[in-house]
């Protein structure tokens, strides 16, 4: 064989673009802010990137009903095809109103769930993450009451959020991630006197991550300190051990910014952290950041599977 055409046809081999990948949204509820964020999506964002809607069907906006719950159901489930079929590897979430939905019967406390249960995936085998410009946390615990997150917690969850947390932020570019531990109490209990959980739950989970990841961790940190310290460059990601704690300094620092990302997932599913805003709804006033946000970090996730 001709070495040059050898070498011609190995170059050509190496300027091969991969597959752009495609990138599901799902508009929502219909009568919230989804349907138009998305459509500002698609024209900002449409040219230069592959995008498919999931879903369609008309609603007044901020006048939410039984048929807009319904269709904001079949899109999920939809989605869920388009990924078996290979039409979509990732897929961008609108917000939904979990109180509308039950009303059509959907039974799982958000679309977190929804997703881990349609890949056959344990719930406490996924975790609910807030990726942000400037904070970036990851939940041991979602949607349950705090009383069944404090008498729940366990440091199986702890261990599962770390190491979701660790993974993400490699991904994402950091090569050996700091993560912050919360603590469930005041001053992280203080050494005992203000609770028990750190040393028979958070101390014994943190050893854990310890001798499982090469991840620097830290804790049990003060969690009414450790967001700011995070926020302040001293660690790369923190575990929250509930919903609230972890989401009141997320949303508060990046609320226009920040990505709901569901790890633990063969699929790579994002949405924007904010919900229906039915009172927003049709006025043309919802900002479009977070969705916009999220659509790049799905995007960017797939390509690092």
């Amino acid at each position: 064989m001709d070495r040059s055409i050898e070498k011609g046809c190995l170059h050509r081999k190496i300027l091969v673009k991969k597959r752009e990948p495609v990138v599901g949204i799902t508009y929502g509820d219909p009568a919230g802010v989804g349907p138009e964020l998305a459509g500002r999506v698609f024209r900002k964002l449409g040219r230069s990137l592959s995008l498919r809607r999931v879903g369609h069907g008309e609603s007044r906006p901020g006048k939410p009903s039984l048929a807009g719950a319904k269709l904001a159901k079949e899109a999920l489930v939809e989605s869920v095809r388009l990924f078996q079929s290979g039409e979509i590897q990732a897929v961008v979430n609108g917000p939904v109103s979990k109180d509308w939905l039950g009303k059509v019967g959907f039974h799982f406390p958000g679309q977190t769930e929804f997703y881990a249960n349609a890949f056959r995936v344990k719930p406490d085998d996924v975790t609910m993450m807030m990726i942000g410009p400037r904070l970036r946390v990851a939940l041991a615990s979602t949607h349950i009451s705090l009383r069944k997150a404090v008498l729940g917690l366990r440091a199986k969850q702890i261990l599962r959020a770390g190491k979701h947390l660790g993974e993400t932020l490699k991904k994402l570019g950091v090569r050996r991630p700091r993560i912050a531990v919360c603590g469930l109490n005041p001053h992280a209990g203080e050494n005992g006197k203000f609770g028990s959980e750190e040393k028979r739950v958070v101390e014994p989970a943190i050893r854990e991550l310890k001798r499982k990841t090469d991840f620097r961790i830290s804790g049990p940190e003060s969690p009414d300190a450790v967001f700011r310290r995070a926020w302040k460059g001293e660690f790369d990601g923190v575990v929250a051990l509930y919903h609230d704690q972890g989401l009141i300094p997320a949303k508060l620092l990046d609320f226009d910014e920040t990505v709901n990302v569901t790890a633990g997932l063969p699929v790579v599913r994002c949405s924007p952290d904010h919900g229906t805003a039915f009172a927003l709804a049709g006025k043309g006033n919802a900002r479009p950041h977070s969705f916009l946000a999220a659509v790049h970090l799905a995007r960017r996730l797939v390509k690092q599977k």
